[in-house]
């Protein structure tokens, strides 16, 4: 359980079979791929972005910023990952609210929607960042953990995440069981594949089969803006 000093409590108690998928890291296979398959199940999401070093140029690997507006025009809620995927606990405040700014300022240039939510780089949080996000006006930061969420616990910006891979297929499946009595699951996505980062990536195979059984069992998959509907 994971409380800090704004915690929120849930407006309504959270319908069951809600998932929050999100992605990260701005893999160029997020839009070639991902997105179109999200589009025919009519699912949310949320697309964290990064400049991912050193070669976040490399159209191959990763997205342009006219692929990440694509997605915000699709729907999509395009979140901040920071510019340069920062352990935000090695970098002062001020270099942090720099690194935030950055997405901030291109998403501006872009037309794309404010980000108001973000995601930890690596999962490594740091409790001396929380002011920085409050005055940017993020409402929202997400975490790793591999547990369900609920939002009477977990506080605003430790969101808890489930992190799908290319081998852990049956493990997630079971996790989506975790969405009731108030819980809701994220999930956190990297390269569908991850051409970048090996370690990373989740094959399409996989993927998909996820993907469906979602759909088949009826669940609601929506990004973390549309979670944040339901909580304060």
């Amino acid at each position: 359980m994971m409380l800090n000093a704004s915690f929120c409590f849930s407006q309504k108690k959270l319908p069951d079979k809600i998932v929050v998928l999100t992605f990260d890291d701005a893999s160029q296979s997020h839009y070639s791929y991902v997105a179109p398959l999200l589009k025919k199940y009519g699912f949310g999401a949320t697309f964290y972005t990064c400049e991912y070093p050193p070669d976040f140029n490399d159209t191959v690997k990763y997205m342009s910023w006219y692929d990440i507006k694509q997605l915000s025009d699709m729907g999509f809620e395009i979140g901040n990952h920071t510019w340069h995927h920062s352990r935000i606990d090695r970098i002062s405040n001020d270099s942090f609210k720099s690194e935030m700014l950055y997405i901030e300022r291109k998403c501006d240039t872009m037309k794309i929607p404010k980000p108001t939510s973000m995601a930890y780089p690596g999962y490594v949080t740091d409790a001396t960042k929380i002011p920085v996000l409050s005055l940017l006006g993020y409402n929202t930061a997400r975490v790793g953990g591999n547990r369900a969420y609920n939002p009477v616990y977990d506080g605003p910006f430790y969101i808890p995440s489930f992190t799908l891979n290319a081998h852990n297929e049956q493990e997630i499946i079971d996790a989506f069981a975790n969405a009731k009595n108030g819980n809701s699951v994220i999930l956190t996505i990297h390269g569908v594949p991850d051409l970048a980062h090996d370690a990373l990536s989740t094959s399409p195979t996989v993927f998909e089969s996820c993907m469906k059984y979602l759909y088949d069992n009826h669940y609601i998959v929506v990004s973390m803006r549309t979670l944040t509907g339901y909580i304060k």
